[in-house]
């Protein structure tokens, strides 16, 4: 085991480790003018450009979680409950304005759970959770607070129990959002962590989502425990390493990465964590999807973001419908112990982990080039007994070579596995891959624009009579002068070019004419 610093940094002589692991594969710079620097601070724990140092890597990575897990004196207890058992298989969740004309008909006065889930499963391949946000932007037009909102939905509580009861026929769990800067409205006769508890229990909610939080406050836990079992916790900003033990999920928001992919440090701390990747302002989110694939992990997708219309590209969805069903069928592997990241493959733009338990190995691969690649992308001995599986097409592989074909941007996925040992339904599963995959279009990454129109035209024509109660304005030309703070869905000037995230919550003036 390699000696821990209180800084927790270890570096690497490049040429000793170069030396230890042999030559590099054809066509990867070596980087020989810098040494590798291990940083487990970060979010994302990078790693050495040189596959020659990527079982330095490996071995610096499995030191460092073992050595950490003594120091924190972590326990997984929460992991092994029961009722947290929905987590491991979390993979895609969608952040859903609970105004949003696909999930409620205000003409019908209805909620329409089912038209929702259905274009879910069309477009992105079926959602496993949904956020029921409530408040922000409207909140502070007047005294309601964020649990307010809640109740004041169609039907009131007893309504959006309904539709929340409808969504977990489908199987689909529903987080609540927790606003904790919500301070200057109408105040509860309780705080906040007793509200949150009667609101969960009330629309018997799986999840908590603690917008701009990196964690709940100590006591939430025993009250949600208390409230309604098998209750996970699910933050914005990145999660401490000291409260992945009673977080059993958390947002990887605008998390960067090198060309060489790097290894989620929660995930790869507690296998069972799921972290959901997010860059909301983006329209090109392939990134996120690999960093997800190259980690075992979850997507958060959102497209109504707070009114404006950020839409997924017809490639990316294509890549998440590829990429869930694989997820959802193998989720034992992708959160279990048997994970190597970085294993070698034959071409230098192209990147895979290994998954595998005693009887299966599965490997995930991204292309990081934006160009089609392929060929035999990987070195594979079978084992007696195993065929080779492309599940990305649903195709079985007559030899045991590695031969895929990656698209641009794209993602792919290998299974050498005993036939019999993968279940009646395989074959099925194989045939819905092929299908899915026929029809998947991944070379259009043009964004589906929608242009925005007046719901209900103006007041046509002024009052003939000035009103008493009323004074006349003249018509005039002049300049507005607008001074106000920035919400994330803009106001006239204030909304950045997009995809930049816009300078939310912070002063913005312009003079308009």
């Amino acid at each position: 085991m390699i000696p821990m610093t209180r800084r927790r940094f270890v570096k690497t002589s490049l040429a000793a480790a170069a030396l230890a692991a042999g030559p590099g594969l054809p066509g990867r710079s070596r980087a020989a003018d810098a040494p590798f620097t291990f940083d487990p601070n970060a979010n994302v724990i990078a790693a050495p450009a040189d596959p020659a140092l990527w079982p330095e890597f490996r071995r610096q990575l499995a030191a460092w979680r073992e050595a950490k897990r003594r120091e924190l004196n972590y326990s997984d207890a929460l992991y092994r409950r029961q009722d947290f058992g929905w987590v491991t298989s979390n993979f895609c969740c969608c952040f859903l304005m609970l105004c949003d004309e696909m999930f409620y008909d205000a003409r019908r006065g209805r909620y329409t759970v089912n038209a929702f889930l259905e274009h879910g499963r069309r477009e992105f391949g079926g959602y496993d959770s949904v956020v029921l946000w409530h408040a922000y932007p409207r909140i502070g037009l007047d005294a309601r607070n964020q649990f307010d909102f809640y109740r004041d939905m169609p039907g009131s509580l007893k309504g959006l129990r309904a539709a929340v009861d409808e969504l977990h026929r489908e199987n689909v769990r529903v987080y609540l959002d927790y606003n904790p800067w919500d301070t200057h409205t109408r105040r509860e006769d309780r705080g906040d962590v007793e509200a949150l508890a009667d609101m969960t229990r009330a629309l018997d909610a799986d999840g908590l989502f603690l917008d701009t939080m990196d964690r709940g406050a100590a006591e939430l836990r025993a009250r949600l425990d208390a409230a309604r079992p098998g209750v996970a916790l699910e933050g914005e900003i990145a999660l401490p390493l000291e409260r992945v033990h009673d977080h059993h999920m958390s947002w990887a928001q605008w998390f960067g990465d090198k060309a060489v992919p790097g290894v989620l440090r929660n995930k790869w701390f507690e296998r069972r964590h799921l972290q959901h990747q997010i860059q909301r302002w983006n329209r090109d989110h392939s990134a996120e999807l690999q960093q997800a694939w190259m980690n075992g992990s979850g997507m958060m997708v959102w497209e109504n973001v707070f009114g404006a219309w950020n839409g997924w590209n017809p490639r990316d969805r294509a890549t998440l419908r590829a990429m869930l069903p694989i997820q959802r069928r193998f989720r034992a592997l992708f959160c279990g112990e048997g994970w190597t990241p970085l294993v070698p493959t034959r071409h230098s733009e192209v990147f895979a982990s290994l998954w595998q338990d005693g009887g299966a190995r599965l490997w995930t691969l991204v292309n990081r080039s934006k160009k089609p690649i392929q060929g035999d992308l990987l070195e594979i001995a079978l084992r007696p007994g195993e065929r080779l599986f492309d599940l990305g097409t649903g195709a079985a592989l007559e030899s045991g070579r590695g031969h895929l074909s990656l698209p641009a941007r794209g993602i792919g996925c290998l299974l050498a596995a005993a036939p019999d040992s993968l279940g009646r339904d395989f074959a099925r599963f194989l045939t819905a891959q092929a299908r899915q995959h026929r029809a998947a279009d991944f070379d259009s990454n043009a964004f589906p624009e929608r242009r925005t129109r007046l719901a209900s035209p103006p007041t046509s024509k002024a009052a003939k009579q000035t009103p008493g109660d009323m004074a006349l304005i003249p018509a005039a030309s002049l300049v507005l002068k607008v001074e106000f703070r920035a919400r994330e869905c803009g106001y006239y000037e204030s909304t950045h070019p997009q995809p930049e995230a816009p300078p939310i919550h912070r002063p913005i003036w312009f003079e308009r004419p």
